[in-house]
């Protein structure tokens, strides 16, 4: 496989990535020419992956952002195409913070104009006297690592903490002693110092405008070293100008090299994208993401993926043996189910239920998928597609699960009917095993090429069916027998295969006496 590094990074992650992959370091070129060359691409912020580029990409797997931000990369276009857009939002998360901090201190104190005075010759004391941090309440909107990070920085400065973000649960605020806001209005209102954190999307493009800025409390000072275009910079010029707010320090701006009007106001500090740009942060960085290039080629699971559900590293080795088993239940009901289901419930039972299950989701999506569409399916396209397919995907986690200590569930609805099925996974290799399919409890394998078979339960039964396949040169790897209580006229007879049966013996069985129903899966593609 062939990876271009469009944009430098460090040594460590080139050398991680030429130990397994075919390496270009080049950041020369048309890339609209070559970018059909590659299976994985590396970039920074100054390369726009746009649609027209994506579609180029005919053999492109994933796109490798080193750095937080992925808004210089369609992600939409990416994700239609199955292209795993992975990042390395860890990377930056101490020295944006320290940037953070450092420009609150400037603005504070005005450390940058007091010294370019002080270069000029003028010893100007009383003009720059600045205010104290400690006591004073800081604002954060957007509550994620980085804010985290900057909250706990601030608290060692004492100053009050306070923070607005509705999709971080409360106690995350408290464990970091920081007091949680249910508005933005809130927050402006009540802050001496703004600080904002969030990354850039349609609902938080120019978040903090001119109707923002009125509401603020008066003096407020405002940081922005996340996004530019979180801020309306025409709305903050005119509060600056105005003296409702008293200053800002700015690292973002909308459009870079920045050369607008924030740069002629005494009262404002800036400096020209420096948060992330630490030697440790950009060594971080394309470590990083040369690790999760390296796991989307090589088909592990992409903990950074912004398009896939992330999954913490802690909880990769626990949900990894499950991957597999979702997989082929996923493409087992759809089989049974005989087509395309109007819904898919999937149910997290017992310990399973404990922990974060989404990527099992788009997992057994991706199952149920596999060899049914024309176009190339993974995790990342698998849900749209089930979308566009009308399909209304579910989830659930309970705890209780009576006989098994994790079990995966999946109920497929169509034309009125309800198709079940039910796995888990067993000894020291996790070795994915069904525990209930058609109305019955079974338990056997989940081998590629399964057969089951409804039968009226009586004697001879097992003895024809194997006879039927022994004469057609099929060999019966394993067998489990079920019905669904003693007296109960019907049962199931489940089987794996080591070859696939041609159609003639599938339809001698279908028409053979007592077998009411026959089916033939084939999950070799999962």
């Amino acid at each position: 496989m062939r990876v271009l590094v469009r944009e430098q990074i460090a040594e460590a992650g080139i050398d991680l990535l030429r130990d397994r992959f075919d390496v270009d370091v080049d950041p020369g070129g048309d890339l609209a020419e070559r970018i059909a060359d590659y299976d994985a691409i590396i970039i920074r912020s100054g390369t726009e992956l746009t649609a027209e580029l994506i579609e180029r990409a005919e053999r492109l797997k994933v796109i490798g952002r080193a750095g937080v931000g992925i808004d210089n990369v369609d992600l939409e276009a990416a994700s239609r195409r199955g292209i795993v857009v992975a990042n390395a939002p860890e990377s930056t998360i101490v020295s944006a913070a320290e940037h953070t901090l450092g420009l609150l201190l400037a603005l504070s104190r005005s450390i940058p104009q007091a010294h370019a005075a002080l270069k000029e010759g003028r010893w100007e004391r009383s003009r720059f006297a600045g205010q104290e941090l400690a006591g004073k309440t800081l604002g954060l909107v957007g509550f994620g690592r980085i804010g985290r990070q900057v909250a706990r920085l601030a608290r060692g400065l004492d100053m009050d903490v306070i923070a607005y973000d509705p999709y971080v649960a409360a106690e995350r605020f408290a464990e970091l002693g920081v007091e949680r806001v249910e508005s933005l209005t809130q927050l402006l209102a009540e802050s001496d110092f703004a600080s904002l954190h969030l990354t850039l999307t349609k609902d938080t493009e120019e978040l903090i405008g001119a109707e923002e800025l009125a509401a603020a409390k008066d003096g407020i000072r405002l940081v922005n070293a996340a996004r530019g275009e979180l801020v309306d910079e025409a709305a903050l010029v005119q509060a600056l100008r105005s003296g409702n707010v008293a200053g800002a320090a700015i690292d973002v701006f909308a459009e870079e090299p920045y050369s607008g009007p924030l740069l002629e106001l005494e009262n404002v500090v800036v400096t020209p994208h420096l948060a992330a740009s630490t030697e440790e942060a950009q060594d971080r960085a394309g470590l990083i993401v040369a690790e999760q290039v390296a796991a989307a080629l090589e088909g592990r699971v992409v903990t950074n993926a912004v398009n896939i559900p992330a999954v913490a590293q802690d909880e990769v080795g626990y949900l990894g043996p499950f991957l597999p088993l979702a997989a082929k239940l996923g493409a087992l009901v759809v089989e049974l189910v005989e087509g395309n289901p109007a819904r898919l419930d999937f149910a997290y039972l017992g310990e399973l239920a404990q922990h974060d299950t989404r990527l099992l989701t788009v997992a057994a999506l991706n199952g149920a998928f596999q060899g049914r569409v024309e176009q190339a399916v993974n995790y990342v396209n698998a849900p749209i597609l089930a979308a566009e397919r009308g399909i209304d995907v579910t989830e659930e986690r309970r705890q209780a699960s009576r006989d098994f200590t994790s079990l995966v569930r999946i109920t497929a609805l169509f034309s009125g009917r309800e198709v079940v099925v039910a796995g888990t996974t067993l000894g020291r290799e996790a070795e994915p095993r069904l525990v209930r399919a058609l109305g019955y409890a079974i338990e056997i394998e989940l081998a590629p090429y399964m057969l089951f078979a409804v039968n009226d339960d009586r004697p001879g039964r097992i003895g024809r069916l194997g006879t039927l396949l022994g004469e057609a040169g099929v060999n019966i790897a394993n067998m489990a027998v079920s019905r669904r209580s003693q007296n109960a006229d019907g049962a199931l007879m489940a089987l794996t295969l080591d070859s696939v049966p041609e159609p003639e013996v599938l339809g001698r069985l279908e028409s053979e006496p007592g077998f009411a129903d026959v089916r033939f899966i084939d999950l070799s593609k999962t």
